[in-house]
Order: C-alpha cells, then structure tokens, then sequence
C-alpha cells in the first residue's frame, strides 16, 4: 500500500467487529512504536497491551464517560500508553526549550502504531478522555502519568471520506 492510500486509510474507528486481534499483528504495531524517533533517542514510553477480556471490559468502563468513548466498553484490545522519563539529555532541553518533548515523542509513537495497525487491516482509536486513575489502578502501573488510550480491533464501519480544513489553510509557505 503507498504511504499516501494508508493516511487515507486511517482513522479513529468506534465500532469493531467481536473478534480478536491475532498477538503477532499487536507486535507488528509495538514494533513500529518502538521505531519511532524521539528527542535525545528518549523513547519516553510504554505500551501496556490490554487483551483479557475481562479487563479489557473493566478498562473500557473506565475509558467511557460523561457521553465519551462509549464504544471503548467492546472493543478487543486497549493499549494504555505510559509516559517514562526522559533521558538526561532530553530534559535537559525540554527545560531550557520550554517544550513537552516527552509528549511530543509519544504523539509519534503513537501514530506509528496506529499507521501499522491500519496497514494491517485493523482499526484504532486514540483516547485522550479516560479515569486514568482507575486505568492506572487496573493496570498496576502506579504514579506515572498514561496520556492516552489505543483501542484495536477489526473495524466493523467503511472508511469515512475525510473532511479538512483546505491547504490553504492549513499552511502557508515563508510566513505566517
């Protein structure tokens, strides 16, 4: 597939078919997270790969609310993405720069394996509303911070013909 068909390809998915995402395709879609660059080589991350069902349920419970995520209570896989410390080097920079790079940095990783679980057939969603403390609790991961949710699974819906703002919008050349 061209690089260019997968971005059309992409998108955030709330509906996935009741069957399960094979492990090996879940490691072609950490693989690609874990090649992504990061500021300094940081790599600030960990993917935490939710497939009991149980737990996938009670994750999903915590990820819809208040209206949100709704679909996240049926959907095969979560990934619970956690943010590590910088490197040295990073945080350095990220202080003297008055930038999040570390957030940054996931941002990249994330789309990676989103990108890859496209080319594979399967559907994501990135989930920034979620009780990241209940996830937190559920998922043993303690007081480190989890910016975002992955859901995974086959897409039960047709890709939805994308609606942008237009180039010039969105860009410009040599100024502002």
């Amino acid at each position: 597939m061209e690089f260019s068909e997968l971005v059309q390809q992409r998108q955030s998915d709330r509906k996935y078919e009741a069957r399960d995402v094979a492990r090996e395709q879940v490691v072609k879609c950490l693989e690609a997270a874990r090649l992504a660059p990061s500021a300094c080589n940081s790599q600030p991350w960990k993917f935490v790969v939710v497939d009991d069902k149980p737990l996938v349920h009670k994750v999903g419970e915590a990820a819809a609310g208040l209206g949100m995520n709704g679909f996240a209570r049926d959907v095969p896989v979560i990934v619970a993405v956690v943010l590590e410390k910088m490197n040295l080097t990073a945080r350095i920079g990220s202080v003297i720069k008055d930038k999040e790079y570390s957030l940054l940095d996931v941002g990249i990783a994330v789309e990676h394996f989103c990108l890859q679980a496209a080319e594979l057939g399967l559907g994501t969603c990135i989930m920034g509303w979620f009780d990241e403390k209940k996830v937190k609790k559920l998922l043993g991961i303690g007081n480190k911070r989890v910016p975002l949710l992955i859901s995974l699974g086959y897409p039960a819906g047709e890709t939805r013909k994308k609606i942008r703002k237009t180039m010039d919008e969105m860009s410009s050349w040599n100024q502002y």
